[in-house]
């Protein structure tokens, strides 16, 4: 038999998706599983997006230009000119999600054993795209008693070596909701310019701050805007995920070249996709607002409620719609099976992602799980309950083993 490649083997499992096949089994238990494990929002997609959809005037559904259709470019460049983003249509590149806008970066800007330096917990499948492109990551944590804030730069320059050719950020952050700062920011471009690196900045969930600060993106920061690469998609933006839409933003003209091969040579991205995505710029600032008091809302309810819980600690989320949590429980990959194979609570159970899977760090986000508030308050208060009855009962549990403890 063949064997498999090296580079397969390597690719690290999703800790969004592993534990599909135990929710599988449950819902065919007859049990509803509250799927808390993954950014997929509950709220509709725009009407105009669906309606462009539904009216589509072609008898050829053809391929579009491999940097994708210039109207939709040029409205998405006016998007970004409302958030002090100075970028023209050249600029952008359209891609399929996001995802492949960060692997055709990795691709075209990082040779095989480059290095990436990534502060963790950070968004898991950033090491798969890296493993594509023959990259490496070298993490940095950060640490949920600080809220998962920037750690410190001196840490970042140990880590700097002849190899070391960028820095990746996502802000806001996924998994932890941290939004960066003024001051973080102006340190990643000192540490940028300092050594001429590239700086790869997700910025997808741009529309989620809550702060009273301002947003800050990767292209507000002087000095280096022929280093920066932004990524973005409609996916969380507008709840439409399953467009496969995304974008990559660069002044760089030699790099804008070479990420052009890689599309070429992958010949366009969805063109459905794009038409419904352009409809969604147009006329949707009530839809956009509506959407971000509803994610207000969610966080003060889950943060409360889960600090509400015997052990249960969670950091107030800054940004998009995510929280890491520290559970009162030996090993979270476990909690996390168990809670799909082996427990209910009046036939219902939860589904969330074992944070140890956003680290690269072996050990750490063993207690930890990422939650995203992409459902109802109705839901959320259920599985808040859920969270809480598991807790008590689980055998790997902190709160249990106290108990049995005190009743002893």
């Amino acid at each position: 038999m063949p064997i498999t490649s090296e580079r397969g083997n390597l690719m690290p499992d999703s800790p969004i998706r592993k534990l599909v096949p135990l929710a599988d089994r449950a819902k065919e238990m007859g049990r509803k599983v509250f799927h808390l494990n993954i950014g997929q929002p509950d709220v509709p997609t725009p009407q105009n997006a669906l309606d462009a959809i539904r009216n589509i005037d072609r008898k050829i559904l053809e391929y579009s230009p491999s940097e994708g259709i210039k109207s939709f470019r040029e409205k998405l460049a006016a998007y970004y000119h409302t958030f002090k983003i100075d970028v023209s249509a050249d600029d952008i590149i359209i891609t399929t999600g996001g995802s492949e806008a960060v692997t055709f970066a990795f691709l075209a800007c990082l040779d095989p054993g480059d290095e990436i330096i990534v502060p963790e917990p950070a968004y898991a499948n950033y090491t798969a795209f890296a493993i594509l492109a023959g990259a490496v990551i070298k993490s940095i944590p950060s640490k949920i008693e600080e809220g998962f804030a920037l750690p410190p730069i001196e840490e970042f320059e140990k880590l700097i070596t002849p190899r070391t050719k960028g820095i990746l950020i996502c802000n806001p952050n996924n998994p932890t909701g941290y939004l960066y700062n003024r001051s973080e920011m102006n340190q990643i471009r000192d540490m940028v310019k300092k050594y001429d690196l590239y700086l790869f900045s997700d910025e997808v969930y741009r529309e989620f701050c809550y702060t009273g600060a301002p947003y800050i993106s990767a292209f507000h920061l002087q000095g280096i805007e022929q280093n920066v690469v932004l990524i973005d998609s409609v996916s969380k933006r507008y709840s439409e995920c399953g467009l496969r839409v995304g974008a990559l933003i660069t002044k760089n003209k030699a790099l804008k070249k070479n990420v052009m091969k890689f599309c070429q040579a992958r010949l366009s991205p969805p063109l459905i996709g794009q038409i419904a995505a352009e409809a969604s710029l147009e006329n949707n600032q009530d839809y956009l607002h509506d959407v971000y008091e509803e994610y207000v809302e969610r966080r003060k309810f889950l943060i409360d409620g889960l600090n509400r819980i015997n052990g249960v600690y969670s950091p107030i989320p800054m940004g998009a719609f995510y929280t890491v949590a520290r559970l009162p429980v030996d090993d979270a990959d476990v909690f996390c099976a168990w809670l799909l194979s082996d427990f209910e609570y009046e036939n219902q159970t939860i589904f969330m992602a074992p944070a140890s899977g956003f680290y690269t760090t072996p050990g750490y986000g063993k207690d930890e799980v990422r939650i995203a508030y992409v459902l109802k308050k109705e839901d959320l208060a259920t599985s808040l309950k859920i969270l809480e009855e598991a807790l008590k009962v689980y055998p790997g549990s902190k709160v249990r083993q106290m108990v049995t403890v005190a009743e002893g």
